[in-house]
């Protein structure tokens, strides 16, 4: 057998056999080519919609929690939702701290974002009614459009809205920017939103001020108790200090009978030294009235404290401290002695 073929053929060596080289055409090479970048562009497109949708989910969480800011006109914030922890807003918006808050905005811009909420109607204050405040005069006063906007976190209304009132008041507290009858204020009138089911302001106060001290709740629940008697007679209780205002309500709890005569007393005070004036002596009347029994124990020490412009003074047994910024010891001593007679003789005559 010869190993041809029909044809006449013999089979080809290996060695001889060149391998045919094919090259792509110009339409393959198209037709790869839109394959490979549609492959590729679609595979892009995926992951540029997955990063999409987690971006979303990211923002959409911030913007729950209030970490997303937005420029707000000032005229699209309201702050008729919540009562603002300042007893006496008018005299805030005009006070000289104001005023150097302006001079810094209007040198610098608002460096501090406010804190809103969305409603229904639109967005409500929760935090800075003092920036608000200070920029709304300042595009009032001046026209000029940078203090028509405000820098704001937006958040959604909370789902329990006594944490509303609980985020209002925590900057200011932490700063110690409120005086206690201002957190008092706070917790009464928190006790009448009818969203809270009627709970009592004492029980608030726990709630409200929960990050604060024991004894402190307790200096706030006295000044409650001092504004629910009081509160209507009372021009300055911003003025009133921790150990008077917890004194006064004491010794009312302990004589109710005292609360009428008081009231009638704080009717006629025009200033603040005259308002401490009638609540300290109506503490040292109710103590020169208490008396020990057989087997009772001993009276504990009165100590009240009250300001004479910017002296603040410190009444005790024995002690009359007087604490300011002037250097008594550059008072010529003659002057100064003179001024204690005089004070001494005062004494005496009441």
């Amino acid at each position: 057998m010869t190993g041809k073929s029909k044809f006449g053929f013999e089979p080809l060596a290996p060695d001889s056999v060149k391998p045919r080289k094919r090259e792509v055409g110009p339409m393959g090479a198209a037709v790869r080519e839109a394959a490979g970048s549609l492959a590729e562009s679609t595979e892009s497109l995926v992951e540029q919609r997955r990063q999409n949708a987690t971006d979303a989910k990211t923002f959409r969480t911030a913007q729950g929690e209030g970490r997303v800011l937005e420029v707000l006109r000032v005229d699209e914030i309201r702050t008729d939702d919540l009562p603002r922890d300042r007893i006496d807003l008018a005299a805030t918006a005009g006070s000289d701290e104001m005023e150097e808050l302006k001079s810094s905005i209007r040198a610098r811009g608002q460096k501090e974002p406010i804190e809103v909420f969305r409603t229904e109607t639109g967005f409500q204050l929760k935090k800075g009614w003092r920036r608000l405040t200070a920029l709304k005069q300042l595009w009032q006063e001046t026209g000029d459009p940078r203090f028509g906007t405000v820098t704001a976190r937006v958040s959604l209304g909370p789902a329990d809205r006594i944490d509303l009132y609980i985020d209002m008041v925590e900057e200011n507290v932490i700063r110690e920017d409120l005086s206690f009858a201002e957190m008092a204020q706070v917790a009464i009138t928190a006790a009448g939103d009818g969203s809270l089911d009627g709970q009592g302001a004492d029980a608030l106060v726990g709630r409200i001020f929960a990050s604060l001290h024991k004894m402190k709740r307790s200096y706030i629940r006295s000044f409650v108790f001092l504004l629910q008697e009081l509160g209507d007679v009372l021009p300055y209780p911003k003025a009133i200090s921790r150990n008077l205002g917890v004194e006064v309500a004491r010794r009312i709890q302990a004589s109710p009978e005292t609360s009428q005569s008081l009231r009638q007393a704080l009717v006629s005070v025009s200033s603040i030294e005259e308002q401490t004036d009638v609540l300290s002596r109506n503490s040292l009347a109710s103590a020169s009235r208490d008396t020990t029994g057989r087997g009772a124990s001993p009276k504990k020490a009165v100590k009240y404290e009250f300001h004479v412009g910017k002296a603040k003074i410190t009444a005790r047994k024995g002690e009359c401290r007087i604490l300011s910024d002037t250097d008594f010891s550059a008072v010529d001593r003659k002057r100064l002695q003179s001024a204690i007679e005089a004070f001494h003789r005062a004494l005496e005559e009441e």
